[in-house]
């Protein structure tokens, strides 16, 4: 529903990369950091977003292991040895 209503790029608003849905509206201070910076913090954003989904994908895959006979309580390194 975000996609639909909120999420959208909108021509000519002053969007500088992709997936920046600020169209004009929305600050809080990204224009005064000079390039460097707004780099670096997209970078960081960018590692922080990966890190997030390699932690899901253990999740989920720690999930599908236990029923195949897996000790949950300890590392599947373990197993795997």
């Amino acid at each position: 529903a975000l996609e639909l209503g909120v999420m959208k790029d909108i021509e000519g608003t002053g969007n500088e990369f992709v997936g920046d849905f600020r169209n004009g509206y929305i600050d809080f201070g990204w224009d005064q950091f000079d390039e460097e910076t707004k780099l670096q913090k997209r970078a960081i954003e960018l590692n922080n977003g990966r890190a997030a989904m390699f932690g899901i994908l253990g999740l989920m895959v720690h999930e599908e292991i236990v029923p195949l006979g897996y000790d949950p309580d300890l590392p599947i390194i373990g197993h795997l040895a």
